[in-house]
C-alpha cells in the first residue's frame, strides 16, 4: 500500500499530473483515507519539490509543473477530505500588495502553501491593507501573506500591519512580507511577523507560525 503512496509522490515531482491523477483515483479504489493520499503522497512530493526549489536543484518552471500535478490530485481529494473532516494546517489570505501588479514570486508562495496544507485565499493584486485584514478576519485565516516587488509599494506593508494593530488582531493575524526589495531589516522596522526571501522558507515559516 505505501508504494501507492511512493509513485504519487514520485510523479508529483515530474509534473506528470495526468498519471497522479489516476493513481490517486486508484488508492481511493484501494480504501486508502483521504488524509493518508494527501500527506504521504501529494504533500510529500511537493515538500521535496520546495525543499529542491529552496536549494537551486529546480526551477520555477518545474515547480509549477509539480503544482498543477498536485492539483490534479487534491480535486479528487477534496470533497472526501471534506467528508472525513480532514481540516487544512491553517488559512492564509495572500496578496500582493496596492499599487503592485506583479505576481510570480506571489503564486509561488501559494504553491508552496498549498503544498503544505494551507488552505489558501488568493486576494490577487493591487490588494490594499483594509481588503487584505478584512478578508482575513471574515475568512478566518491565522496569516496575512503579502508581497511588493516595488520599492514604492512596500509602505503599504506597515500599512497592513498597523491595520491588523488598529483592529485588535495582533499577534492573532501574523503578518508575513517578502519580495525582491524585502528585507529582514525592513521586517523588523514595521514590526511585521516574518520575513522569507523565497517561496519554500515562506511556507516553512506559516507552518511555525500555525503548529
Amino acid at each position: 500500500m505505501g508504494c501507492i503512496l511512493c509513485e504519487i509522490s514520485e510523479n508529483l515531482q515530474k509534473g506528470k499530473a495526468k498519471i497522479v491523477a489516476e493513481l490517486v483515483q486508484k488508492a481511493i479504489d484501494d480504501g486508502i483515507a483521504a488524509g493518508d493520499i494527501l500527506n504521504d503522497g501529494l504533500l510529500n512530493g511537493m515538500g521535496i519539490v520546495g525543499e529542491k526549489f529552496k536549494n537551486n536543484e529546480v526551477f520555477v518552471p518545474e515547480v509549477l509543473i509539480a503544482a498543477r500535478a498536485m492539483n490534479a490530485g487534491t480535486t479528487l481529494l477534496k470533497p472526501l477530505l471534506a467528508a472525513s473532516g480532514v481540516k487544512a494546517v491553517g488559512k492564509v489570505a495572500i496578496g500582493t500588495v496596492q499599487g503592485d501588479l506583479h505576481d510570480i514570486g506571489k503564486n509561488l508562495v501559494r504553491m508552496m502553501l498549498e503544498g503544505r496544507g494551507f488552505e489558501v485565499v488568493d486576494l490577487g493584486v493591487d490588494v490594499s491593507a483594509d481588503k487584505f485584514f478584512d478578508t482575513a478576519v471574515a475568512e478566518g485565516c491565522q496569516i496575512i501573506a503579502c508581497s511588493a516587488l516595488l520599492t514604492t509599494t512596500m509602505g503599504v506593508m506597515k500599512d497592513i500591519v498597523e491595520r491588523v494593530k488598529a483592529g485588535g488582531k495582533q499577534g492573532v493575524i501574523k503578518v508575513m512580507i517578502g519580495g525582491a526589495p524585502v528585507t529582514q531589516a525592513f521586517c523588523d522596522q514595521i514590526g511585521a511577523d516574518g520575513y522569507s526571501a523565497d517561496a519554500a522558507s515562506a511556507a516553512d515559516m506559516a507552518l511555525t507560525f500555525v503548529s
